[in-house]
This record gives C-alpha cells, structure tokens and sequence, in this order.
C-alpha cells in the first residue's frame, strides 16, 4: 500500500525543517509517542537506528525505526530553491514502512510537506487490516501532519488536548 498525503505550513522552510528534524519536539506532535530513544547513532541522523513505541487506541506498537536520507545533513545550509529530504524505514511486528518527507519553498513564509508512505505486510490479519481499513493509515498520517502544523505555528502539544 503506497499513498502520498501533503500539508500547507504558514512557516519558512528552514524553520519547518529544523522543527520536524528536533527530537525534543516529538512527544508535543506525534500523537500517542510513548518512547523514542536512540540505539545505535545520534538522535535524528542518518543511519540512526532508534527504538519507537506508540501507544494507539488501547493498542502499544513497539518498531524500529532507521533514518535512511536525510538532506541535506546540515539543516542551517538549505540551498535554494533545494528540497529538504528526510526518509525512514520502520520495522515492526508483521510490518514494513517507508516515510519520505519533502519539504519545498511554497512562498515566501510557507512550506509545502508531502509526506509519502509505503507499507507492507507479513501474516494473514496484518494484510487482511491494511486491505479493509486503508484510509485509517492515510487518516493518520493526515492527524500527525495536522498535530505537526498546529504545534509548529501556534505551540500547540497535543499532550495537552489527549491527556
């Protein structure tokens, strides 16, 4: 299953970038981050290997997450009118997932964030969940991109809307 899901944020691109690329910033947008700790690497760098687990309705999902692109590597040296590029594979029980994040210039004090996801997956109920419920993924890919603007441009956690 493969589907591409975009944003619009009333910010400059180097500050989208610089936000979406801090560790510090996970918990206040990805809704239902229980642990992200590095276990190989440093904290957000290409070939970093880290520890996820999410906690989604009742349900703990633990995966392994390595960061495969990351473009360019110092985010203080975005050329113009380049594209910010941040990939990762996720590993977890009966899944496979790439994330591929773009991030472009969409005027002056807005960037464009097209996120694509691909996932594949082993065992019988895995693949009979992604063939009837495709649109739960792309709805929840849509939530952490919509947590994601409202945190970048008002400073809203979304701890503080789900505890």
């Amino acid at each position: 299953m493969r589907y591409t899901v975009s944003i619009e944020i009333a910010l400059p691109r180097e500050r989208v970038a610089q936000s979406l690329a801090d560790p510090a910033h996970l918990p206040m947008w990805l809704r239902g981050l229980v642990l992200h700790e590095p276990l190989s690497g440093e904290h957000g760098q290409l070939g970093t290997r880290s520890r996820v687990v999410l906690q989604m309705g009742g349900r703990t999902m633990e995966c392994v997450e390595t960061i495969t692109r990351r473009e360019p590597a110092d985010l203080r040296e975005i050329p113009e009118p380049g594209v910010v590029h941040f990939e990762r594979e996720i590993v977890g029980a009966g899944m496979w997932s790439a994330v591929r994040d773009r991030l472009t210039v969409a005027g002056p004090e807005t960037t464009l964030w097209e996120c694509e996801n691909e996932y594949r997956f082993d065992g019988f109920l895995m693949k009979l969940v992604a063939l009837l419920m495709p649109g739960a993924f792309r709805k929840q890919s849509r939530q952490h991109m919509e947590d994601f603007k409202a945190f970048a441009e008002q400073g809203k956690d979304v701890r503080e809307t789900t505890a």
